[in-house]
Protein backbone atom coordinates (compact mmCIF):
# COMPACT_ATOMS: atom_id res chain seq x y z
CA UNK A 1 0.00 0.00 0.00
CA UNK A 2 1.59 3.38 -1.28
CA UNK A 3 1.03 6.61 1.58
CA UNK A 4 -0.02 9.24 0.04
CA UNK A 5 1.40 12.62 1.90
CA UNK A 6 -1.28 15.73 2.33
CA UNK A 7 0.77 17.30 -0.40
CA UNK A 8 0.49 14.97 -2.98
CA UNK A 9 -3.10 14.06 -2.50
CA UNK A 10 -3.74 18.43 -2.68
CA UNK A 11 -1.66 18.20 -6.29
CA UNK A 12 -3.41 14.88 -7.27
CA UNK A 13 -6.91 17.21 -6.69
CA UNK A 14 -5.48 20.02 -8.52
CA UNK A 15 -3.80 17.72 -11.84
CA UNK A 16 -7.51 16.30 -11.51
CA UNK A 17 -9.68 19.10 -11.81
CA UNK A 18 -8.07 20.21 -14.93
CA UNK A 19 -11.03 19.88 -17.77
CA UNK A 20 -10.80 17.13 -20.22
CA UNK A 21 -9.13 19.10 -23.87
CA UNK A 22 -12.40 16.80 -25.81
CA UNK A 23 -14.99 17.01 -23.21
CA UNK A 24 -14.94 20.05 -20.90
CA UNK A 25 -18.19 19.35 -19.02
CA UNK A 26 -15.76 16.36 -17.10
CA UNK A 27 -12.69 16.99 -15.23
CA UNK A 28 -9.43 14.21 -15.62
CA UNK A 29 -10.33 13.16 -12.03
CA UNK A 30 -13.80 11.86 -13.35
CA UNK A 31 -12.54 10.74 -16.25
CA UNK A 32 -10.47 8.92 -14.59
CA UNK A 33 -7.41 9.33 -15.82
CA UNK A 34 -4.61 10.73 -13.35
CA UNK A 35 -4.01 8.04 -11.28
CA UNK A 36 -1.23 9.38 -9.04
CA UNK A 37 1.15 11.89 -7.93
CA UNK A 38 4.49 11.35 -6.60
CA UNK A 39 6.39 14.55 -4.70
CA UNK A 40 9.99 14.85 -4.08
CA UNK A 41 10.34 18.33 -1.35
CA UNK A 42 8.88 19.28 1.38
CA UNK A 43 6.26 22.06 0.25
CA UNK A 44 4.86 22.88 -3.05
CA UNK A 45 7.12 25.90 -3.99
CA UNK A 46 10.11 23.37 -3.47
CA UNK A 47 8.85 20.27 -4.65
CA UNK A 48 9.08 18.43 -8.05
CA UNK A 49 5.91 16.67 -8.88
CA UNK A 50 5.60 13.40 -11.07
CA UNK A 51 2.34 12.93 -12.21
CA UNK A 52 0.68 9.78 -13.92
CA UNK A 53 -1.86 10.03 -16.58
CA UNK A 54 -3.65 6.89 -17.95
CA UNK A 55 -4.77 7.89 -21.92
CA UNK A 56 -8.28 6.64 -22.55
CA UNK A 57 -6.47 4.26 -25.20
CA UNK A 58 -2.83 4.36 -26.76
CA UNK A 59 -3.30 6.87 -29.77
CA UNK A 60 -5.40 9.24 -27.75
CA UNK A 61 -4.34 12.96 -29.28
CA UNK A 62 -5.64 14.88 -26.49
CA UNK A 63 -2.65 13.27 -24.09
CA UNK A 64 -0.37 16.04 -25.28
CA UNK A 65 -2.71 18.83 -24.28
CA UNK A 66 -3.99 17.07 -21.19
CA UNK A 67 0.09 16.93 -19.78
CA UNK A 68 0.51 20.91 -20.91
CA UNK A 69 -2.79 21.41 -18.87
CA UNK A 70 -1.53 19.50 -15.80
CA UNK A 71 1.80 21.17 -16.20
CA UNK A 72 0.11 24.56 -16.17
CA UNK A 73 -1.97 23.80 -12.79
CA UNK A 74 0.61 22.44 -10.97
CA UNK A 75 3.35 25.32 -11.95
CA UNK A 76 0.40 27.87 -11.40
CA UNK A 77 0.34 26.15 -7.54
CA UNK A 78 3.82 27.35 -6.70
CA UNK A 79 5.11 23.46 -7.80
CA UNK A 80 8.73 24.65 -9.61
CA UNK A 81 9.13 21.31 -11.15
CA UNK A 82 6.26 19.19 -13.19
CA UNK A 83 6.55 15.79 -15.42
CA UNK A 84 4.03 14.25 -16.15
CA UNK A 85 4.61 10.32 -17.22
CA UNK A 86 2.23 8.65 -19.72
CA UNK A 87 1.20 5.22 -17.85
CA UNK A 88 -0.30 2.52 -19.68
CA UNK A 89 -0.07 -0.42 -17.26
CA UNK A 90 -3.26 -1.00 -15.84
CA UNK A 91 -4.95 0.45 -18.88
CA UNK A 92 -7.52 2.56 -18.38
CA UNK A 93 -11.14 1.86 -18.78
CA UNK A 94 -14.95 2.86 -19.21
CA UNK A 95 -15.29 1.52 -15.83
CA UNK A 96 -12.81 4.16 -14.18
CA UNK A 97 -15.43 7.02 -15.27
CA UNK A 98 -16.48 8.35 -11.99
CA UNK A 99 -20.44 8.13 -11.35
CA UNK A 100 -20.00 12.25 -11.12
CA UNK A 101 -18.65 12.09 -14.45
CA UNK A 102 -21.36 9.64 -15.97
CA UNK A 103 -23.96 11.89 -14.85
CA UNK A 104 -22.30 15.25 -16.35
CA UNK A 105 -22.18 13.38 -19.59
CA UNK A 106 -25.54 12.39 -19.72
CA UNK A 107 -26.74 15.80 -18.41
CA UNK A 108 -24.81 17.23 -21.35
CA UNK A 109 -26.66 14.94 -24.04
CA UNK A 110 -24.08 12.15 -24.15
CA UNK A 111 -25.03 8.59 -23.15
CA UNK A 112 -22.38 7.58 -20.63
CA UNK A 113 -20.69 4.03 -21.05
CA UNK A 114 -22.53 1.02 -19.30
CA UNK A 115 -20.30 -0.32 -16.46
CA UNK A 116 -19.05 -3.50 -17.61
CA UNK A 117 -17.19 -4.55 -14.22
CA UNK A 118 -19.06 -5.44 -11.16
CA UNK A 119 -17.97 -4.28 -7.76
CA UNK A 120 -14.46 -5.57 -6.68
CA UNK A 121 -13.97 -7.29 -9.32
CA UNK A 122 -10.08 -6.78 -11.63
CA UNK A 123 -8.89 -7.97 -14.34
CA UNK A 124 -9.64 -8.23 -17.93
CA UNK A 125 -13.05 -6.27 -19.16
CA UNK A 126 -15.09 -8.71 -21.09
CA UNK A 127 -15.97 -8.04 -24.38
CA UNK A 128 -18.74 -9.08 -26.20
CA UNK A 129 -20.69 -7.63 -29.80
CA UNK A 130 -24.46 -7.35 -30.25
CA UNK A 131 -26.32 -5.85 -32.34
CA UNK A 132 -26.61 -2.28 -33.73
CA UNK A 133 -29.89 -1.86 -32.78
CA UNK A 134 -30.91 -2.54 -29.05
CA UNK A 135 -33.98 -3.34 -27.09
CA UNK A 136 -32.60 -5.63 -24.13
CA UNK A 137 -32.28 -3.75 -21.01
CA UNK A 138 -28.65 -5.09 -20.03
CA UNK A 139 -27.97 -4.44 -23.63
CA UNK A 140 -29.37 -1.01 -23.84
CA UNK A 141 -27.99 2.35 -24.54
CA UNK A 142 -30.60 4.90 -23.22
CA UNK A 143 -31.05 7.92 -25.22
CA UNK A 144 -29.57 10.48 -22.96
CA UNK A 145 -32.83 13.49 -23.69
CA UNK A 146 -35.55 11.01 -23.32
CA UNK A 147 -34.05 7.69 -21.32
CA UNK A 148 -35.51 5.59 -24.02
CA UNK A 149 -33.90 2.04 -24.41
CA UNK A 150 -35.03 1.95 -28.21
CA UNK A 151 -32.02 2.95 -29.84
CA UNK A 152 -29.79 2.47 -32.76
CA UNK A 153 -26.31 2.74 -33.77
CA UNK A 154 -25.92 5.37 -36.64
CA UNK A 155 -22.09 5.31 -37.02
CA UNK A 156 -19.34 3.39 -34.61
CA UNK A 157 -17.07 6.80 -34.93
CA UNK A 158 -18.55 10.36 -33.87
CA UNK A 159 -16.95 13.56 -33.62
CA UNK A 160 -13.92 11.54 -31.50
CA UNK A 161 -13.08 7.83 -31.50
CA UNK A 162 -14.38 7.44 -27.95
CA UNK A 163 -17.81 8.21 -28.93
CA UNK A 164 -20.12 6.52 -31.81
CA UNK A 165 -23.40 8.27 -32.90
CA UNK A 166 -26.56 6.76 -32.14
CA UNK A 167 -30.20 7.74 -32.59
CA UNK A 168 -33.32 7.21 -30.37
CA UNK A 169 -36.36 5.65 -32.00
CA UNK A 170 -38.58 7.08 -29.62
CA UNK A 171 -37.45 11.01 -29.65
CA UNK A 172 -36.13 10.87 -33.16
CA UNK A 173 -33.10 12.67 -31.43
CA UNK A 174 -29.25 11.87 -32.61
CA UNK A 175 -26.84 11.75 -29.84
CA UNK A 176 -23.11 10.57 -28.55
CA UNK A 177 -22.53 7.18 -26.69
CA UNK A 178 -19.06 6.93 -25.33
CA UNK A 179 -18.18 3.50 -25.98
CA UNK A 180 -17.47 1.15 -23.00
CA UNK A 181 -13.44 -0.25 -22.84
Amino acid sequence: MVTVTPLEAELLELAGSVPDPELPVLTLRELGVVRAVRVRGEDAEHASAEVELTPTYTGCPAIEAMSTDIERVLQAHGVREVTVRTVLSPAWSTDDISAEGRRKLREFGIAPPRVQRTEGSEGPVPVTLGPTRTGEPVESVRCPHCGSADTELLSRFSSTACKALRRCLDCREPFDHFKEL
